[in-house]
Order: C-alpha cells, then sequence, then structure tokens
C-alpha cells in the first residue's frame, strides 16, 4: 500500500437528546475531564493525547463512536481501501466541499473519518 494510514486525534461520541446533558456531566463532574468549546456547539474533553467530542444526535436512539484516521494521500487510501472492499458511507455526515478526506464502516459498523490533516 503505497498510502499509509495512521490513527488520529479525535474520538466522536453521538449520543441521543435524552443522554446527552447527562453524558457531558459524567465527563466533566464525574470524571473529571477537561472541557473544551473550541468547536460549539460541540463540546469536547481532554482524554489524555486524544480529543473525545460529544455531539448530540438527535436522531439516533443510541450512542455511537466514530473514530479518525490520518493519512496524508487521501485519493490513494480511499482507493486502497476500496479494493480491500470497505465501504465508503459519506451520506453520513456532510463534509465541507474540496475535504479531503470521507466516511467508511469498518467490518463491525463502526464509523471512521480518514482525512488528511490540516499539518503534518
Amino acid at each position: 500500500m503505497t498510502a499509509k494510514i495512521t490513527g488520529g486525534i479525535n474520538i466522536a461520541m453521538k449520543v441521543p437528546s435524552h443522554q446527552y446533558e447527562a453524558t457531558i456531566a459524567f465527563y466533566r463532574d464525574v470524571v473529571g475531564l477537561k472541557p473544551f468549546t473550541a468547536k460549539a456547539p460541540a463540546i469536547g474533553f481532554e482524554l489524555g493525547p486524544n480529543r473525545l467530542w460529544i455531539d448530540e444526535a438527535p436522531t439516533m436512539s443510541q450512542a455511537e463512536i466514530w473514530l479518525e484516521l490520518f493519512t496524508r494521500d487521501f485519493p490513494g487510501a480511499a482507493d486502497h481501501l476500496a479494493k480491500a472492499g470497505i465501504v465508503r458511507c459519506d451520506a453520513v455526515e456532510p463534509l465541507d466541499a474540496g475535504f479531503r478526506g470521507g466516511w467508511i464502516t469498518n467490518p463491525a459498523g463502526i464509523i471512521h473519518m480518514v482525512r488528511e490533516p490540516d499539518a503534518w
């Protein structure tokens, strides 16, 4: 494979509205993670070297975890993943025009964003 893929730093937890406030309180008040709001209304927490984003998802009935992968060559990585039979699912959440990345699912149905990072 010519397009190397590595782990990213963002983890997104998509939480239904009826569980959202309690989930925020759990990470902030019970666990004691440091919150940040750099991308309000999303609330993030420092999770060691990673960032845990808690996103309210009114149309979901249960929470999901979404992960991030980095590549320096998204078209090459997308080609590699397609050849391996990995399903693209770009309709799960819109991305800005010109964004160099996309959404995939692993065989267990976990969503991953594969993207070129802003800077290496």
